[in-house]
């Protein structure tokens, strides 16, 4: 088994890692005191092979309570070395509870730990060299636990920092998703609003045409129904590549990738709004700038709502003046109908949707949309969008 498979069992089952440590603790003092070199076995005193078997015991509990074991280790060794045992499991046992310690508390607790461990080797007559050794070999293995242990927590600490990190970026990256989804559906929701609403009032102004010079003309009611298609046509070619949005296969399929309309495009929309009827008088005054596709498609779809407005509560027999300021750092937009001699407008439901899409699209360049009845009969739409010099 790989390491880090040994690793990541341990962390699964912490107990029955302590456990083994224990059981390795005591194997390995058993073989020192044995004196297995090879193949020559010494006999030992019967305490020392007690204490070999009985002080790893508290090692099972290292991970949950350090401190304790540490105390309970540190005990067993002072009364086992008051009896007269010479083993090494006393001070190899202490010395893991120590690193334990060290791997699972502050460092503040494995230093004084530390100290706790070196501070028995005082109590004993060490007057010659090698005592002196010993000494400074259990400090120097006691520091070297502590220092382990300190730097294992750390990585460790590390570690989980690094994870955590990753979770919260993973987290903030699914929700910019989900709210970039909600925004793009928001948008294309908006646009179906549009491209259905003005086609379909188009469609119906043009059909109403048709039906009744149908008799009297009909040449002239084929020659509508052709523009009733060509408007059908162009209306399923832009739902086509809104549902390629939703889909996700608008760049992926060469049929599904449809233009969006700008500014060169309000003339065609004039004219089929005239074609249903509404006599409409187009203004320009300065040259747009380069401003990218955004803004010309928020102008040209702002217009679009207010002449199918126009065109669904003024009826085809209304007048209608579009006029284009357009700036250096704005572009306004104004759309007035007579409202066919009428002074009121009728309230209708699709009002509130389609006022609702002109005042986003408005918002998102810094102005608002104001709508209302203009002096006398007609209604008035005006608004005024800061575009990038």
């Amino acid at each position: 088994m790989s390491p880090s498979a040994l690793r990541s069992a341990a962390r699964r089952h912490p107990r029955q890692a302590d456990a083994g440590i224990a059981v390795l603790v005591a194997l390995a003092c058993g073989l020192v005191l044995s004196g297995r070199t090879g193949a020559t076995l010494e006999p030992t005193d019967t305490l020392d092979w007690i204490s070999v078997v009985l002080l790893p015991v508290p090692l099972i509990w290292r991970r949950r309570a350090p401190v304790l074991v540490f105390a309970a280790a540190t005990g067993l060794f002072i009364v086992s070395q008051a009896m007269g045992a010479q083993s090494p499991a006393a001070l190899a046992v202490t010395l893991t509870a120590l690193h334990a310690v060290a791997r699972y508390r502050p460092a503040r607790f494995a230093w004084l730990a530390a100290v706790i461990t070196v501070l028995p080797g005082f109590g004993n007559r060490i007057e010659d060299g090698p005592a002196w050794g010993a000494f400074a070999a259990v400090s120097a293995v006691t520091v070297t636990a502590v220092l382990v242990g300190v730097n294992q927590r750390t990585r460790a600490a590390y570690l989980l920092a690094l994870e955590d990190r990753a979770q919260r970026l993973e987290q903030d990256r699914d929700q910019r998703a989900r709210l970039a989804v909600a925004d793009e559906r928001a948008r294309v929701a908006r646009e179906m609003h549009d491209v259905v609403a003005h086609h379909l009032a188009v469609m119906v102004a043009l059909s109403d045409g048709a039906a009744v010079t149908a008799t009297d003309a009909p040449q002239r009611a084929a020659d509508v129904m052709g523009q009733v298609s060509a408007t059908g046509r162009q209306a399923l070619g832009e739902m086509r590549r809104l549902v390629g949005v939703l889909r996700g296969t608008a760049r992926s399929e060469p049929g599904s990738r449809v233009p969006q309309p700008g500014l060169g495009d309000i003339d065609a929309l004039v004219e089929r709004v005239e074609a249903a009827g509404v006599r409409v008088s187009l203004h320009r005054e300065g040259t747009p700038g380069e401003w990218g596709p955004g803004t010309g498609l928020a102008v040209y779809r702002i217009v679009q709502e207010a002449l199918t407005n126009t065109l669904k509560h003024a009826g085809p027999h209304a007048e209608a003046e579009v006029w284009l300021r357009y700036r250096p750092d704005t572009v306004e937009v104004t759309v007035v109908d007579d409202g066919a001699g009428r002074t009121a407008r009728p309230a209708r439901v699709g009002d509130r949707h389609g006022l609702a899409g002109m005042a986003e699209r408005a918002t998102a360049y810094g102005g608002r949309v104001e709508a209302g009845p203009r002096d006398g009969p007609g209604w008035r739409v005006h608004t005024s969008l800061e575009v990038p010099s």
